[in-house]
């Protein structure tokens, strides 16, 4: 009976059998599997090699060394299976013959019908090869010659997609790349194809005779990625073609050339760079149009110049030490509507800034300034406040004497306007709190809050609403308050899960405050909601301060059941004093006795997540506020369902946040394994009960989106269809239609 022989050879070159990425001209998997890595011993060490075959001859005359029988051969986790290997000793030459196959140490396999080596173990020949990738994808030769770690393939085709269908018989791949030659270098890290062509289910479609991308192993190389092709009504048909230069490891540059057929080309480009502390990017587009006025009617203004218009987008943030931060952003554009019109953004407003922060655990100091580009149609730019600088000092210290917390804030802004009113604040303040649990469970809280400000302002007649103005000059202002709440729990079992209830009461007393006399920039919207009820000042920003004494009480329900929880919460505050207050009629909070808010939110596992969020009117329980986020599904079949409904009637002289009703909806439906629709709207309920001013029906769409999409292992292909229905400038209403192409694991 024959038995398995151990031949080791001590060598310090690698197998070269696994080193080529080859692959055959019949990418289905041959019969024969793959070699088992039990078969060979495990090498002692790096540089032996182990052999287990049936026979070992040796011919002492012609000094050839034959394995025959089962053979396996390993080494530094590489594995070789076939029916022959000899060894010829004096040529060097080491061939292996008869369902040839090799894992490599990345669980790549190979096959062939035989491999011919040279004496340095490194270069070769092999016949009819195919190499099956570890992550599914296959590429297949007729002939491949390795010289010098340069691999040529003849006769080669590669595809990521399936070869194989659910029952287990060949099938086309959905798409492929076959070339005349293939050549991969490993000191370039690319692989480029000769009369290179894609072919989409068997039928070519498109040509390239100068394919090449990254292998995989160096992080990407320079070339061109897949183009964007794209319809839309302003522009006409648009192809844009990016182009990847691999500048360095930590740095690379995308240039992208966009042909219209409707309008002049355009130029994008986009920079970005990883350092040793941080990461940047800058990214622009620039074109030569047609500029027409921001107007909002249904055609742009009859007469418009050519000009330069375009972008740019940059940001950035650095970790100077563990303390400090550095970042900033810069946005801009050439108009109010490019943004727009070449479908970049829909973004109204462009925020610009520098900011520098230092965060410890009991510190946190803020160093910023920023400035806002309007792009909507009836904002003056003159009005945009420009930030340089604003200062947020906060240092947390330990109560010594009662166990409480203080809280030290050092803030100043200061806000320029080229065409408006200038503001310059600063402010020092301090708050204890405190918490302790009495033996019944409560949790008592006790806070104190003390302030000074000094503002100063000019230009106040540049501020249309009077209330925001304050008087001109140095104003000088202090702030105090006391607050007292309690919560108490109560906890039990409920249907099999655990349910809490917990009431709450907190009272809050703050001396008359000088409100009116000082500028108005940061608190201008303000409306009762759950998340404000009970704060210590319910305005938005520093500029305006709740004063007077106060009551809140509410209540929190929360259930936790196996897969589902459920949390509600209600509250309302009445105010001690008769005395008139700042808060305008329409906030909810104008009333001695406030309007009734609350939130309520269910979980169901995965499937459902809904959050309501209401305010009713104190006196008739009219709904003021109704607003419902929803997701419903899986992940692959799923609704979000969004509605909006704010009545107010909030003056217009006082702030812009206008009465509104609205609906979001979106969906995503798997039709088949992979096979979706997706589809999303926008659409505008507001009529004249709602908002005078208005120009909407009550029933007016915004924005429409469907789509189909196909994604699997190796293919991404979608078609998208969006409506717009706003026109500003020349961003006209109409169909974009956007295809999606994306060929997955080319250049892994």
């Amino acid at each position: 009976m024959k038995k398995p022989i151990l031949f080791l050879l001590a060598t310090t070159l690698p197998l070269p059998f696994a080193a080529a990425p080859l692959r055959a001209q019949s990418i289905a998997t041959p019969a024969a599997g793959p070699p088992l890595q039990g078969d060979a011993p495990t090498p002692a060490n790096e540089e032996e090699v182990t052999f287990a075959a049936d026979t070992l001859t040796y011919d002492d005359n012609a000094e050839i060394v034959t394995a025959t029988g089962n053979v396996r051969m390993m080494r530094q986790g590489d594995r070789l299976r076939a029916d022959k290997v000899q060894w010829n000793q004096k040529t060097g030459v080491v061939r292996a013959e008869g369902n040839v196959a090799v894992v490599n140490s990345g669980n790549d396999t190979l096959y062939g019908d035989s491999v011919e080596l040279t004496d340095s173990l490194r270069d070769g020949v092999i016949q009819n090869l195919l190499l099956v990738l570890n992550d599914g994808g296959r590429l297949a030769a007729v002939h491949g010659v390795r010289r010098n770690e340069v691999t040529t393939l003849d006769k080669a085709v590669y595809t990521p997609c399936a070869v194989l269908d659910s029952k287990g018989c060949p099938k086309e791949p959905i798409w492929k790349i076959s070339a005349v030659r293939v050549v991969h270098d490993p000191a370039k890290h690319r692989i480029s194809y000769d009369g290179a062509r894609i072919s989409f289910l068997g039928t070519p479609i498109l040509w390239l005779p100068g394919l090449s991308h990254p292998d995989g192993s160096g992080g990407g190389g320079s070339g061109l990625l897949l183009p964007d092709v794209k319809y839309s009504r302003t522009n006409g048909a648009e192809l844009g073609l990016p182009y990847y230069f691999q500048l360095a490891p930590n740095r690379d540059l995308t240039i992208t050339p966009h042909v219209y057929s409707k309008v002049l080309p355009a130029i994008e480009a986009q920079y970005r760079a990883l350092t040793g502390n941080g990461a940047w990017q800058a990214a622009g587009m620039l074109t030569y149009s047609s500029r027409f006025a921001a107007t909002t009617g249904t055609t742009p203004a009859p007469d418009g110049n050519r000009d330069i218009r375009g972008y740019i987008d940059a940001n950035g943030r650095f970790q100077l030490d563990p303390y400090w931060t550095l970042s900033g952003s810069i946005r801009g554009t050439s108009d109010r509507t490019f943004l727009r019109r070449y479908d970049i953004s829909r973004d109204d407003r462009l925020r610009n800034q520098i900011q520098a922060e230092r965060i410890t655990p009991n510190s946190y100091l803020s160093i910023k300034g920023w400035a806002v580009q309007t792009l909507r149609t009836n904002d003056k730019q003159g009005q945009q406040p420009i930030a340089l600088p604003a200062i947020d000092y906060r240092l947390r210290l330990t109560d010594p004497w009662v166990g409480g917390t203080f809280t030290v804030q050092a803030n100043s802004l200061a806000l320029i306007r080229t065409a408006g009113q200038d503001t310059q604040r600063a402010f020092a303040a301090v708050q204890w709190d405190m918490r302790r649990y009495t033996p019944l469970g409560q949790e008592f809280t006790l806070t104190g809050y003390a302030r000074g400000d000094i503002y100063h302002t000019d230009q106040v007649g540049q501020t249309s609403t009077i209330v925001y103005r304050g008087d001109p000059g140095w104003t000088p202002r202090g702030i105090a308050a006391v607050a007292a709440d309690m919560r108490w729990p109560f906890v039990g079992e409920f249907l099999g899960g655990s349910q809490r209830i917990t009431p709450r009461v907190q009272i809050v007393a703050s001396p008359k405050t000088r409100n009116l006399s000082i500028p108005n920039e940061d608190a201008r919207a303000i409306d009762l909601e759950d998340s404000n009820l009970f704060a210590l000042n319910r305005f938005s920003g520093y500029d305006r301060w709740e004063d007077g004494s106060r009551i809140t009480y509410g209540a929190e329900w929360a259930v936790d059941l196996p897969g589902i929880s459920f949390n509600t919460v209600i509250g309302q505050s009445y105010r001690l004093s008769n005395k008139s207050t700042l808060l305008p009629v329409g906030t909810g909070l104008s009333d001695r006795l406030s309007d009734i808010v609350g939130r309520t939110t269910i979980k169901y596992g995965r499937f459902l997540e809904l959050t309501h969020r209401f305010r009713l009117d104190k006196d008739n329980f009219a709904v003021r506020r109704n607003e419902i986020d929803a997701t419903i599904g899986t992940q692959r079949t799923y609704a979000t369902i969004g509605y909006l409904k704010l009545n107010r009637d909030i003056a217009a002289t006082i702030e812009d946040l206008r009465d509104r009703e609205e609906v979001r909806l979106g969906a995503r439906i798997q039709i088949a394994r992979y096979w979706s629709v997706f589809g999303s709207t926008v659409i505008d309920l507001t009529g004249r009960r709602e908002d005078p001013l208005t120009l909407s029906d009550g029933y007016q769409p915004i924005r429409h989106r469907l789509g189909i999409l196909y994604d699997d292992d190796c293919i991404e292909l979608g078609v998208t269809w969006r409506r717009e229905y706003d026109a500003i400038g020349d961003a006209r209403r109409g169909n974009t239609f956007l295809l999606r192409l994306a060929l997955k694991n080319l250049g892994r």
